[in-house]
């Protein structure tokens, strides 16, 4: 019988409290980026995430996820209501820690994915909308891909595809869903005339989201090993690259380096790195945060611009294209002498888990995009999504909320 580990478990519960903090992390990064009028109503959207799936997820959501498998798609109801659910281990997934310990350490990461989407809606979706929105996504959309990629007998596990701490779960389904719901509410008005309002606050939220992504990389490891710690120093590399390359693409194309860059290409190394942390060595984490910087950068800058949508906060040209490129680098760095329950990739002559790895992303978006443009038409039947033009120029705080963040008149 499998038994529980103190060291283990206190580490897991250090790291599940990491991860929590991300959330409120992510609240300050997209808060700061838009105008003064609707920082509430953004930062409102995170914690929204964290209460209603807190509460989804005990009662469906852990068993959806890590039930007993149903068809290779999703799991049964064996834990409904997190019943049996307790101190013992399940050896299908941590033999050393609670299973408890880890159904809240899966439960930050349910938390934040949907959080993740509302960068793409802010300042223009209706606050109802959204959290009903969430609610449907997490259990029709993220639920099933966490089955798939980590659940026991899920069908991308089993395939052997590889993502540690949530490429494919995490990054691609909310990125490739953050575009689908952009697209269907639609642009900002005056678009061209929007900047952040405070990106001291856009800083200080990257800077949280750094420091939680260590227990969202590291604790993926579910031990204290040696796997736990290399996903440490991946996940601190990658980050440093992609603000490095993120801030060269802008000091060449715009001759400057921003504040805001240097944020977002932190991030974008975080999220290239997450699916290979635990697999790849310090040195690819180097070239799979740098790659993604560079990546994401002409995504948000120029794919963006050129196309016309409006994901508000980049949560597509960040997590969607920065999840799938860390997808793939997976498959091309990922080294069995750093991860022994991995595989090698493509440059230690196994080209198979590049191609396996793709099959993950390709089936990521179809049902990401697919799901979330289902529930969104599905969800328009019966209330509007988009708040009035009266509200719009407002600003969703006071015309949602009731509320102001800062007093005075704004412009």
């Amino acid at each position: 019988m499998n038994t529980v580990n103190a060291a283990d478990t206190s580490f897991i519960i250090f790291a599940t409290a990491l991860v929590m903090l991300m959330t409120p992390g992510l609240a300050l990064f997209y808060g700061g980026m838009v105008r003064r009028k609707n920082v509430l109503s953004t930062t409102v959207h995170s914690y929204t995430a964290m209460v209603i799936i807190s509460i989804q997820w005990v009662l469906i959501g852990y068993t959806l996820c890590f039930g007993k498998n149903f068809v290779g798609f999703i799991g049964n109801f064996q834990f409904l209501g997190l019943h049996g659910v307790g101190f013992l281990p399940n050896p299908d997934y941590a033999t050393t820690i609670p299973q408890s310990v880890f159904m809240l350490f899966q439960l930050m990461f349910a938390i934040i994915t949907p959080a993740l989407i509302s960068g793409a809606i802010a300042e223009r979706m209706k606050f109802i909308a959204f959290a009903i929105f969430i609610l449907l996504w997490s259990t029709l959309v993220y639920d099933p891909i966490a089955h798939w990629v980590w659940g026991a007998g899920g069908w991308l596990r089993t395939l052997g595809a590889l993502d540690f701490a949530g490429g494919n779960v995490v990054h691609i389904s909310s990125g490739i869903s953050a575009l689908v719901v952009a697209l269907v509410i639609g642009k900002r008005r005056k678009i061209k005339t929007i900047t952040p309002h405070n990106l001291p606050m856009t800083l200080l939220g990257a800077g949280v989201l750094w420091f939680g992504w260590f227990g969202f990389n590291a604790g993926s490891a579910l031990a204290i090993n040696g796997v736990a710690l290399n996903a440490f120093i991946t996940t601190n590399t990658s980050a440093a690259a992609g603000a490095l390359t993120w801030s060269i693409c802008e000091l060449i194309i715009r001759k400057k380096v921003t504040s805001l860059g240097i944020a977002s290409g932190i991030v974008v190394g975080l999220v290239a790195i997450t699916p290979g942390a635990g697999f790849v060595s310090p040195l690819s984490s180097i070239l799979i945060g740098g790659i993604g910087g560079a990546l994401c950068f002409f995504f948000v800058s120029v794919v963006k611009q050129k196309f016309g949508y409006d994901d508000a906060l980049d949560a597509f040209g960040c997590h969607g294209i920065g999840g799938i490129w860390g997808g793939i680098a997976t498959g091309i760095f990922a080294s069995k002498a750093i991860n022994p329950a991995g595989a090698n990739g493509l440059i230690y002559g196994n080209i198979r888990l590049v191609g396996i790895q793709l099959i993950a992303i390709v089936a990521t978006i179809a049902y990401s995009a697919i799901m979330t443009f289902i529930i969104l038409k599905v969800l328009s039947k019966f209330m509007s999504l988009r708040v009035t033009k009266e509200e719009e120029i407002d600003g969703l705080d006071v015309s949602l909320h009731g509320e102001e963040a800062y007093g005075g008149i704004d412009l």
